[in-house]
């Protein structure tokens, strides 16, 4: 029992930075500043390079930002296929110092699949605005990747992890070449689906930015929902989920069976789906997460399986491939933050996930935040973040 109820606390709020984006989910349309890049068909140059860019709209910057942009840029998808992202990039407003601002890599939650949920063309949340530009404030200049297929042709690839590397890494190198002075140092920091993603970035930092002339120096990771692949198999008709579940499950269910099932076609996942939830999978290709939270309230997490998703052959190691967390090879180090009162993503998973990387000999910090909850773990954090990170790019 215990573990069922881990496993729905996680799909429940797997990626739940979505209290920290509702006010941007509530645009209505997006604003591309100029740069809307949703049918992009010009021959795409190799990862990494700059298309263009344009000034982001002053609307969707935030406080601590001097400029703002949004740009376009080569990286790879889910296929290990030429594509485009977009991202956005904020500068401090003290001077450079010598060599350049360092850089962070912003990697944001959830917000859904389709084009009109695309970060960089709406506004940042109160507590996502406070957070970067405390970091703004530190001297760190900011890159806000929106990964690819948001904004950009082809389905966002959700919490695939070499997927959303590619495109976090790809966005720091293209923004080194918009003649901005930005120093070749470099960290990515996360929280919850983002914290996710900056792990699985910091894991292939170093490799997917060879030859670019970066220098990847660590990661901050909060409310980060480590080895989500082991819940997400055992997904199926017989699931126990508790009487009080947030509909919301019932739209994270939807963006991972939607994105599994476009990255490998080939597994049938359809044939382990009811009706109702093949429907559901069809509309989290488009839908932002409040629209399909409202769309699917009626379902039940169990209700979208006709089949125990394990029962499809090749599942397991297909599931391990697209959203395994990396458990070693980490070559700069890490910073992982939980609040005790996190009741959107388990403290447990940090918590193991600390102890796997411990014993595997990497570098980690964690920092345990006893009274503070999901969201506001973020900003509790910074305490503790800000020294590790001033630490890291100091060595």
């Amino acid at each position: 029992m215990k573990t069922l109820r881990l496993v729905l606390a996680v799909v429940t709020a797997t990626t739940m930075t979505w209290a920290g984006t509702a006010d941007a989910a509530a645009i209505a349309t997006p604003n591309w500043s100029g740069l809307d890049a949703r049918a992009y068909a010009t021959p795409i140059p190799p990862a990494g390079r700059l298309i263009d860019f344009r000034p982001l709209d002053p609307a969707l910057s935030v406080a601590g930002a001097a400029t703002a942009y949004r740009f376009l840029y080569s990286t790879t998808n889910q296929h290990d296929q030429p594509a485009v992202g977009t991202a956005a990039l904020f500068t401090p407003k003290t001077a450079p110092p010598q060599g350049g601002w360092p850089v962070i890599a912003w990697a944001h939650g959830t917000v859904g699949l389709g084009d009109d949920c695309t970060p960089s063309a709406r506004p940042r949340s109160s507590r996502d605005d406070e957070y970067l530009t405390h970091w703004l404030q530190q001297g760190y200049a900011v890159v806000a990747a929106d990964y690819v297929g948001l904004g950009t042709p082809g389905l966002m690839s959700y919490l695939n992890g070499a997927s959303t590397a590619h495109g976090i890494v790809d966005a720091v190198i293209a923004a080194h070449h918009m003649n901005l002075p930005l120093s070749p140092k470099w960290a990515v920091v996360g929280q919850s689906q983002g914290g996710a993603a900056a792990i699985d970035t910091a894991a292939r930092a170093s490799e997917f930015s060879v030859g670019s002339g970066l220098d990847y120096r660590g990661v901050v990771a909060t409310g980060t929902p480590a080895n989500v692949s082991t819940l997400v198999k055992q997904a199926g008709p017989d699931m126990t989920v508790p009487p009080n579940l947030d509909p919301i499950a019932n739209a994270y269910a939807a963006y991972i069976i939607a994105a599994l099932r476009e990255a490998n076609p080939g597994l049938g996942i359809d044939s382990a789906l009811t009706p109702a939830a093949r429907a559901a999978a069809d509309q989290a290709e488009t839908a932002c997460v409040r629209d399909l939270a409202d769309a699917l309230a009626d379902m039940t997490v169990p209700g979208f399986f006709a089949a125990p998703m394990s029962s499809l052959p090749g599942f397991d190691e297909v599931v391990d491939g697209y959203m395994g967390t990396p458990q070693s090879g980490f070559d700069r180090p890490i910073f992982l933050g939980v609040g005790l009162q996190d009741h959107d993503v388990p403290p447990d998973l940090t918590l193991r996930f600390y102890g796997r990387l411990v014993g595997n000999g990497q570098d980690v910090v964690l920092k345990v935040y006893p009274d503070d909850d999901h969201s506001s773990t973020v900003l509790a954090s910074t305490a503790d973040s800000t020294p590790f990170l001033q630490r890291v790019f100091a060595d």
